[in-house]
C-alpha cells in the first residue's frame, strides 16, 4: 500500500473509534477509492497515560507506544497519528523514534484557538479541559504560552473532579457517554468562570462535542483539529 498513515490509537478504544469516524465521514469522497489509506493500531493494553503522570501507576507506557512506531515505522507510513492527547506528554521522546513525522495535536489545537478566536479581544481566556494527566504535565499550556494574548485557566479542583468522572468513570468505565455533564461543565467555565473559548485537551471530550453537536458553547476540539490536519496531509500526499 502506497500513500498511507498510521494512527496510534487505542488510548481509549471509544475515543479512536470516534476520531475514525469523523475522519471518514469528512474525508471528500464520491467513491470507495476516494477514501483515504491508513492503518490503525488500537493498542488498548498500552498502560493508562494519566495514572503514571500523577504516580499512580509506575508502567511507562511511552515503552508500549515506541515499540509500536518501530514496528510500524518498517512499513513506511508518510506520518503518524497519535490520538491521545495525554500521551503527548511524550511526544519528543516518541518522535525520537522513528524518521517519520509525527502530528502533534495539541500545538494544532492551540493554533486553532488562536486563528479562530483571538482576534475578537486582547487577551483570550482559555479553559483548558483535559484529564488531570495532561494539566500536570503542561503539554497544553507550554503551546498556549507561546501567545501572549492566551491565558489558560485551569479548572478548579470541583469542576476538575467532574472532568475526570466523565472521562474515566462515565465513558471509560461505563461506556456512557454523559451529555448533561458535559453541557454542565461547559456551562461552568464559559459563563461562571468567564472563559471565552473552552479548548478540549482529551478524546474522550471530544467523542462529547461529536455527539451533542455542541453549538451553544464555543470550543475548540483538539481531535477534530488533529482530522483536518490528518486529511490535508493525506490529500497532499496523493497528488
Amino acid at each position: 500500500m502506497k500513500n498511507f498513515f498510521t494512527i496510534l490509537g487505542g488510548m481509549g478504544t471509544l475515543a479512536t473509534e470516534s476520531f475514525i469516524h469523523v475522519l471518514n465521514e469528512r474525508t471528500p469522497t464520491t467513491s470507495d477509492q476516494d477514501y483515504l489509506n491508513y492503518v490503525l493500531v488500537n493498542h488498548a493494553t498500552v498502560p493508562d497515560r494519566t495514572a503514571y503522570l500523577i504516580g499512580k501507576s509506575n508502567k511507562n507506557p511511552a515503552i508500549s507506544i515506541k515499540e509500536d512506531i518501530r514496528q510500524h515505522s518498517q512499513l513506511g507510513p508518510d506520518f503518524f497519528v497519535l490520538t491521545c492527547n495525554t500521551a503527548h506528554n511524550f511526544y519528543e521522546e516518541l518522535a525520537g523514534a522513528t524518521d517519520i513525522p509525527m502530528l502533534h495535536m495539541p500545538r494544532l489545537a492551540v493554533e486553532a484557538v488562536q486563528k479562530k478566536f483571538a482576534g475578537e479581544k486582547p487577551l483570550l481566556r482559555v479553559a483548558l479541559l483535559a484529564t488531570e494527566g495532561t494539566i500536570n504535565s503542561k503539554v497544553y499550556e507550554k503551546e498556549l504560552d507561546k501567545f501572549s494574548n492566551l491565558e489558560t485557566v485551569i479548572p478548579n479542583e470541583r469542576i476538575q473532579e467532574k472532568i475526570t468522572d466523565l472521562i474515566y468513570r462515565d465513558i471509560k468505565e461505563h461506556d456512557f457517554l454523559n451529555t448533561a455533564l458535559y453541557n454542565e461543565i461547559l456551562e461552568e467555565m464559559i459563563d461562571v468562570e468567564t472563559c471565552d473559548v473552552a479548548l478540549l485537551g482529551c478524546t474522550e471530550l471530544s467523542l462529547m462535542q461529536e455527539e451533542t453537536k455542541n453549538e451553544r458553547f464555543p470550543v475548540v476540539d483538539a481531535q477534530s483539529e488533529l482530522v483536518d490536519e490528518t486529511i490535508r496531509l493525506a490529500l497532499a500526499a496523493r497528488k
